[in-house]
């Protein structure tokens, strides 16, 4: 091969390889780019009515939502769901391991399909590195239906950039779960020690399930082009509780200015009270201004953030090139400390409370496929607040005087992760 011919095919592979990741970080809509102006509160009806334009789904009553801390109460009943199986089984899941638990879930996922009932399941491929092929082969011989979403191939490598970060569990249409937990061992526990993150999750019955179902269809037919349907997966739902509640999704191809939209129009809603409990928080220009907007109308604003254990520390240092403005308006910023902080909650005025797979930062607003459960309820939500308080105590607070002071070389680190604040 002559240097010339060398030249030439080194430089194409240069130029192909920068085009493809050219592709992957510019991946996502057009992101919003304005405040949005205050002109009611989350009490107002008007809320609502907005929330279900905007969102998609409407909010829906006879809803029946129970929250779940930490492995030791998300996972037994996330598994006790799957085994009452009895038609279907929807799983999305963007972390899956290999573990202890991880083989707990592949067992239970298995044994029902044995018994005849339809398990699907939807792993990111990025998500699900860390599992055995011999786990996967065990499911997919009980009879088990597994996908991985974006699993590279010459014709989607431009799109690896663009994950599934859902988190969705539906048990024959009628029993959903949502919330920040990822099938793997760190979950497992109380948040116990270093080892045992700190997590909620969400247990809900209702007609707001067949929403849920319809989030996991999202990213379902996307990968295989089979459209589930029926009354095995969309059975009809009787009111079961007072919740209004609605699920809804984002992706780079659907929409991604949907959850972003929802925490802005939240912030701007606020008249009292914002606690947000962020395992990632990196906040853009619009979203940093909206919060000093809450704060200087007088809203209280609590934010918990994962302290020193955390699982990517580029992410904390970016979050903390952030604080600034806020601390200055009032914010109250915490650092949670006994364990990793892995929750992704946000109460407003004691009334709304939404949860699901979406972090604070441009990755969950822009790049990856998300998904969150909304409830609009009071006593819901003054129960997430007295979780919220637990943390507080937990949680070393961060002032602005304290910010200002660190170190100039901490300074510097987290303004070069900073400007990394789009991929993170």
């Amino acid at each position: 091969m002559s240097r010339k011919t060398k030249i030439i095919l080194t430089t194409s592979v240069v130029t192909a390889f920068a085009v493809i990741l050219a592709m992957n970080l510019t991946l996502g809509d057009k992101q919003v780019d304005r405040k949005i102006e205050s002109i009611y509160a989350v009490a107002d009806a008007q809320f609502a009515r907005t929330m279900g334009v905007m969102l998609g789904p409407a909010l829906v009553a006879g809803n029946r939502a129970q929250v779940l801390l930490n492995g030791e109460e998300i996972f037994p009943a996330m598994l006790s769901a799957i085994r009452q199986a009895r038609k279907t089984i929807t799983f999305e899941t963007y972390i899956y391991w290999s573990g202890d638990i991880g083989k707990t879930f592949s067992e239970a996922l298995s044994e029902r399909a044995r018994a005849g009932v339809k398990v699907h399941v939807l792993l990111d491929w990025v998500g699900s590195s860390k599992i055995e092929e011999s786990l996967l082969g065990a499911m997919v011989a009980a009879g088990v239906q597994i996908e991985r979403y974006n699993e590279p191939h010459w014709y989607n490598f431009g799109r690896l950039n663009n994950r599934t970060h859902r988190k969705l569990l539906v048990v024959d249409g009628r029993v959903g779960f949502t919330g920040g937990v990822g099938i793997a061992d760190p979950w497992t526990g109380r948040a116990q020690d270093p080892e045992h993150w700190r997590d909620t999750h969400f247990r809900i019955e209702g007609p707001v399930v067949a929403q849920m179902q319809s989030a996991f269809l999202d990213n379902w037919v996307e990968v295989t082009g089979n459209v589930l349907h029926g009354e095995p997966y969309f059975p009809p739902i009787e009111p079961v509780g007072e919740h209004h509640a609605q699920v809804f999704t984002s992706s780079p191809g659907g929409g991604s200015e949907t959850v972003q939209t929802m925490y802005l129009l939240s912030i701007a809603a606020a008249a009292h009270s914002i606690r947000l409990s962020a395992s990632y928080f990196v906040p853009d220009d619009v979203a940093v201004d909206m919060l000093v907007a809450a704060l200087k109308r007088g809203v209280k604003l609590q934010i918990i953030l994962p302290g020193p254990l955390i699982d990517t520390e580029i992410v904390r240092r970016a979050s903390r090139s952030t604080w600034g403005a806020l601390l200055r308006a009032g914010a109250e910023i915490y650092e949670y400390q006994p364990t990793m902080f892995h929750c992704k909650v946000m109460v407003v005025d004691e009334l709304w409370t939404s949860v699901g797979s979406t972090n604070f930062d441009n990755r969950s607003f822009a790049v990856n496929d998300e998904a969150n459960l909304n409830i609009l309820d009071a006593e819901f939500a003054r129960r997430q607040v007295e979780i919220f308080e637990d943390d507080l105590k937990h949680a070393r607070r961060i002032t602005l005087e304290q910010w200002e002071q660190r170190p100039w070389t901490e300074k510097l680190w987290e303004h070069a992760a900073g400007l990394l604040g789009s991929q993170l």
